[in-house]
């Protein structure tokens, strides 16, 4: 049986879990999701504990049993704490800046990188150099972070680039003189 499905998942106040069906309502202070899942997979309500169940053991009903339960858990996450993804600017001249609604980024092309983020998803710039990304959406935040980072993906030699927070570049030695 699946460690993740089984676990129960505890709905904090403020939080309420509609299910109409295939298809999962989950609103909170920061928001509302809703998400379809497979019909199979039997999810219910019962004392703000919201429980995964399968109907068999065969491989398709074990694996949608723990997705389905680790994207429910963060769909209660998101619209109660939200989601936030950091990231950092490492170059000389790197710099990013917010216009508007859009983030501006320089990073070493002959124009200006602009990024407009979509419904739901909002960019914050605390520094020059630091970005970060929020939403109640994992999915969606985690996306517009990759989106960014693949603008200018940190390079192995002298290490610039746009790299997640806290992100480890593995350096290469560069070319030597006989």
């Amino acid at each position: 049986m699946s460690r993740v499905g089984k676990k129960p998942l505890e709905i904090p106040a403020g939080v309420t879990v509609t299910i109409n069906g295939d298809t999962v309502t989950v609103k909170g202070p920061k928001g509302e999701l809703t998400r379809t899942f497979h019909s199979d997979i039997d999810v219910k309500v019962e004392d703000n504990v919201l429980s995964v169940t399968r109907p068999s053991d065969q491989k398709e009903h074990r694996a949608l049993h723990g997705t389905t339960r680790s994207l429910l858990g963060n769909m209660v996450e998101g619209v109660s704490k939200g989601f936030e993804r950091g990231l950092e600017l490492i170059g000389v001249g790197y710099r990013a800046t917010k216009s508007g609604n859009k983030l501006v980024l320089s990073v070493g092309y002959s124009h200006p990188v602009e990024i407009l983020p979509e419904e739901g998803v909002e960019i914050d710039v605390p520094s020059q150099t630091k970005v970060v990304v929020k939403g109640v959406d994992k999915e969606r935040v985690g996306a517009l972070a990759a989106n960014i980072r693949g603008i200018r993906p940190p390079e192995p030699y002298k290490g610039k680039g746009i790299r997640y927070e806290g992100e480890f570049v593995r350096r290469k030695e560069g070319k030597t003189a006989k």
